[in-house]
């Protein structure tokens, strides 16, 4: 991992988000009213995700669902969009990712940055293994590489290998492609962009992975991950 490339993506990304704030205030106002008009609901939804070093943050969005205290279920991910819990405006802000704007604010506070692996609930905290815990030594992105490569249609198996190597190659040339993929994926839908991980690329990146990072920094990593739970 590029450590000076990584300090430089926070500073950039904190006056980005910021600016991006003041920018879509007005939409943040008409998806606000919007919500509150449908069902007199909360705008805001908060969910605890991991992040960095293991850390336990809320991560913000704007509530798409009629009822928030729904029980997860890892084998199924994706919220399609005739489910019956989504509300109408739900549908729409979903579908064009609008959900997602309040993270700015998760930026702003440092818990994210704009692009890194997607934070995931803590239910899936003892589903690492040691290597893959280097997801962690980066703050959760908005949008990154497993994202624009199948996203909630890939297996968990698959996102943590596209986590597991944006944080060993992370640069900008990488950032540049996932931002232009980011933007396809808005317009055509994720499954458009499906890239499902082959075995030999995983046993590859696993290696890679084992000479790269002392088993040391591993051992932390998985320490903090536990303890933060």
């Amino acid at each position: 991992m590029n450590k000076l490339y990584i300090r430089f993506k926070y500073g950039v990304d904190f006056l980005v988000a910021l600016i991006g704030l003041v920018v879509t205030s007005p939409l943040f106002l008409i998806v606000a009213i919007a919500i509150k008009a449908e069902d007199g609901g909360t705008v805001i939804f908060k969910q605890l995700r991991t992040g960095k070093n293991g850390r336990k943050f809320y991560c913000y969005k704007f509530r798409s669902m009629k009822s928030t205290d729904v029980a997860y279920d890892k084998s199924k991910r994706v919220i399609r969009d005739n489910n019956p819990n989504l509300t109408k405006v739900g549908k729409v802000i979903r579908k064009l990712k609008i959900d997602e704007l309040p993270q700015l604010l998760n930026v702003i506070k440092g818990d994210m940055c704009f692009i890194a692996p997607r934070p995931l609930l803590p239910v899936f905290d003892s589903d690492y293994e040691d290597w893959e815990l280097i997801k962690f030594e980066m703050r959760p992105g908005l949008t990154g590489l497993g994202q624009v490569n199948g996203n909630g249609y890939l297996s968990i198996h698959d996102r943590k290998y596209y986590d597991a190597y944006y944080v060993m190659h992370a640069s900008p040339w990488l950032d540049i492609k996932i931002v232009f993929k980011t933007i396809g994926v808005l317009i055509f839908g994720e499954r458009r962009y499906l890239n499902p991980v082959t075995q030999a690329q995983y046993a590859a990146l696993r290696r890679e992975a084992k000479i790269r990072y002392s088993s040391n920094a591993i051992i932390c990593a998985g320490l903090k991950l536990r303890a933060a739970k």
